[in-house]
């Protein structure tokens, strides 16, 4: 490894002002979702330096918008080998093994990340979606506690939080998280249909009504809304319904 440092740090300045080139170069293409010549030019960057991390970073990018992760994470492994505290190489390591179908792999990469960089959610989020996917659900739920505390502002914890507990059928908890992600973000409309949902699981149709009006009142356009006109008319049916029976 000191060798390769040495060698770099002795490289010919035409040499590294080509790599640089290069690399530019294949920012611009990247930027401009032309993955595979962008490819080729970082490919061309790295033959001249063997040391361009961002060579490497960018074109494990490349490989990722490609579809091709199995590549991109032997790239990213390689920056992360060359610059030890790239957390956004973790970071995207980390996404590529979810991609690739093995969550449980993702999980030291975001770990490292967030050693990295314990300020920035994302890879935190990323973590219990790791932890979510290898069914470990009280570990991810745990994760997204924790991140609700640390950044409470930070809606997609919330939301994650309340569709696990949904999944889990644990709808009165769900229902809690939505009501406090509706304190933070209150033009958030799917937080209104998962509240209202919640409650029409937990029995609480005159509420679920409430919120189900909430939601098509914000979002009347969405595909959605159907649904939560179908649900409001059938609980307003069976109210009436109800009411009729106890005057009989």
């Amino acid at each position: 490894m000191e060798e390769q440092q040495e060698k770099t740090k002795y490289m010919s300045k035409p040499k590294l002002r080509l790599a640089k080139s290069f690399s530019n170069k294949a920012d611009k293409l990247r930027e401009q979702s032309s993955y595979k010549d962008a490819v080729a030019i970082y490919l061309n960057a790295i033959l001249v330096d063997r040391k361009d991390v961002n060579s490497y970073y960018g074109l494990g990018l490349c490989y990722k918008s490609l579809g091709n992760y199995a590549k991109a994470i032997k790239t990213f492994e390689k920056a992360v080998e060359i610059k030890p505290d790239f957390y956004e190489a973790y970071y995207e390591l980390g996404i590529c093994h979810q991609l690739e179908g093995i969550p449980c792999g993702a999980i030291k990469n975001f770990v490292q990340a967030i050693q990295i960089n314990p300020d920035n959610p994302s890879a935190i989020l990323q973590l219990g979606i790791s932890h979510e996917l290898c069914e470990e659900d009280d570990m991810a739920l745990m994760i997204y506690q924790k991140l609700i505390e640390n950044s409470p502002n930070y809606v997609r914890a919330y939301e994650h939080k309340s569709t696990l507990l949904m999944k889990l059928k644990r709808y009165k908890e769900a229902c809690g998280v939505l009501i406090d992600l509706i304190k933070v973000a209150p033009t958030n409309a799917q937080a209104y249909l998962g509240i209202a949902t919640c409650l029409e699981k937990t029995g609480n149709k005159t509420d679920a009504q409430r919120y189900y009006r909430k939601f098509i009142q914000q979002k009347p356009q969405l595909n959605q809304a159907h649904f939560a006109k179908t649900r409001l008319q059938n609980l307003q049916q069976k109210t009436a319904n109800r009411n009729y029976l106890s005057l009989v």
